[in-house]
């Protein structure tokens, strides 16, 4: 995996800035609801530092074993970590001890074991994937299964669900998709105890193709990849 050169790096995330600003000011919303999970996947760790330097805090993970040992190497680095990968039953001991936030919770027994296998001195927050195009290829609970699944994460002391996650078919219509996400967030919200409705604050929606239609219909976290490190080998 060969780093990416510091100014292609600058270069990048100062376009993508540009992009979401550009989206917030076309949808009336401040660039500041807006957080930016840099995807490394792949991609060493000395892009990882070189963008947590240009400002970038948060980055995102899929696979495991490359993300232990990256975060690892980075110890130290002040860095939010979120895996965006599928969870094997397996592999909730490993991904509890390195990540803040998991964003690919899709059924009530992953969640119950991140639960118990969690460090002590911590919380995880934890989002629900759902399949809102309800593809048979994509990972995620059914938008109809998804109340009940939160219903059922809110029992548990040491993970703190805040929102949905999506990530859509790619015979979908991206605007059409995340406003469906967006109406299924607030209907959620509607039907959760006060003290849960004030941590239901997040739609982990969008990509480098479509983060525009993401921000507009209420994305509050986007995962680039792409456009930020470039194409993965």
């Amino acid at each position: 995996m060969k780093p990416v050169s510091e100014k292609n790096l600058a270069a990048r995330l100062d376009q993508l800035n540009e992009r979401i600003a550009s989206a917030c000011r076309a949808s009336g919303r401040s660039s500041e609801a807006i957080t930016l999970i840099g995807i490394s996947k792949t991609k060493p760790a000395e892009d990882v530092a070189a963008a947590h330097a240009l400002g970038l805090k948060n980055f995102g993970e899929n696979y495991l074993q490359e993300a232990s040992g990256k975060i690892d190497a980075l110890e130290g680095l002040a860095a939010t970590w979120h895996y965006v990968g599928n969870i094997q039953s397996n592999k909730t001991k490993e991904v509890a001890k390195y990540f803040d936030w998991v964003h690919t919770v899709d059924r009530n027994k992953i969640a119950q074991r991140l639960n118990a296998q969690c460090p002590t001195d911590k919380t995880i927050q934890v989002l629900i994937q759902v399949n809102i195009d309800e593809d048979p290829n994509k990972g995620g609970c059914s938008p109809r299964e998804t109340l009940h699944l939160a219903q059922q994460m809110m029992l548990l002391p040491r993970i703190q669900i805040r929102g949905l996650m999506t990530i859509l078919s790619k015979d979908s219509m991206p605007r059409d998709s995340y406003e469906s996400v967006a109406q299924l967030f607030t209907a959620i919200a509607a039907k959760l105890p006060a003290d849960q409705q004030r941590c239901w604050d997040t739609l982990s929606m969008g990509m480098t193709d479509d983060l525009e239609h993401a921000i507009a219909a209420g994305a509050t976290h986007i995962r680039i990849g792409t456009a930020l490190f470039g194409a993965r080998e």
